[in-house]
């Protein structure tokens, strides 16, 4: 069964999505971002590679409100509305409501048939809406998390590796959704369909800085002049994986 991926935003996003100036963070010692500046507009879908998946996390996490940087600014536009699917969702599903009551929090209609209609579209039918949150699976999770996302109706998603607990045919139907909708996204993932499909901004967080192409990834891991760059950044390193 697939399920149904749909992300429909309340209101546009206006001509300022996200302004982010000299963000610096060091955690247990490490320089995890460095003075990073970055501007994000309206219809960008930014997929985030490089093998420096705790700067990608952090800098999620940052952007969330869910840490703080120790430098730095950044700013969402007025009229951005925020969603955020974290790598780890486990404090999250920390409650012994069911999954309906909980759910219900992030809707702005008080009947519990609207919010179940959310959870009809991730495979949770009957009975399976009353589950309680902590004896959920992995993938359970997941379903329950995007169906959150979809009640909060944001202009801008951030999805931090959102595939790793999904099957494939829940892998499509986010793909999918996320191709279909028409806010900004901010995500990284090991799935190199995924993004490729998706993305139309590739960032890569290398050891002497980032490298920022308006391209889709296949384009961008054949650009002669990227590759280039890149040879420069990992010199020294192993083999480097991208995503």
């Amino acid at each position: 069964r697939f399920p149904y991926v749909a992300f429909k935003p309340n209101r546009e996003i206006g001509k300022n999505c996200l302004e982010i100036k000299d963000l610096t963070k060091t955690i247990d010692g490490e320089l995890v971002l460095n003075h990073l500046n970055l501007t994000i507009n309206p219809g960008e879908k930014v997929a985030f590679v490089g093998p420096n998946h705790y700067a990608k996390t952090v800098l999620f996490q940052i952007l969330a409100g869910e840490m703080e940087a120790d430098s730095g600014s950044y700013n969402w536009g007025v009229t951005t509305s925020l969603s955020y699917f974290p790598k780890d969702n486990s404090k999250m599903f920390d409650t012994d409501s069911s999954i309906a009551d909980f759910l219900q929090q992030y809707s702005t209609e008080d009947d519990d048939t609207f919010v179940r209609s959310f959870l009809g579209r991730m495979l949770f039918t009957g009975d399976e809406a009353l589950k309680c949150c902590r004896v959920l699976s992995g993938g359970e999770k997941v379903r329950v998390v995007l169906a959150k996302m979809m009640l909060e109706g944001a202009n801008c998603l951030i999805f931090d590796e959102p595939t790793s607990h999904l099957d494939l045919e829940a892998i499509q139907a986010l793909n999918d959704g996320l191709i279909n909708f028409n806010g900004v996204i901010l995500f990284n993932s090991h799935d190199h369909q995924f993004v490729d499909s998706i993305a139309n901004r590739i960032i890569e967080f290398t050891p002497t800085g980032i490298i920022d192409r308006m391209t889709n990834f296949d384009s961008y891991i054949n650009d002669a002049s990227v590759n280039e760059i890149r040879d420069k950044a990992y010199a020294g390193s192993h083999k480097v994986v991208m995503i």
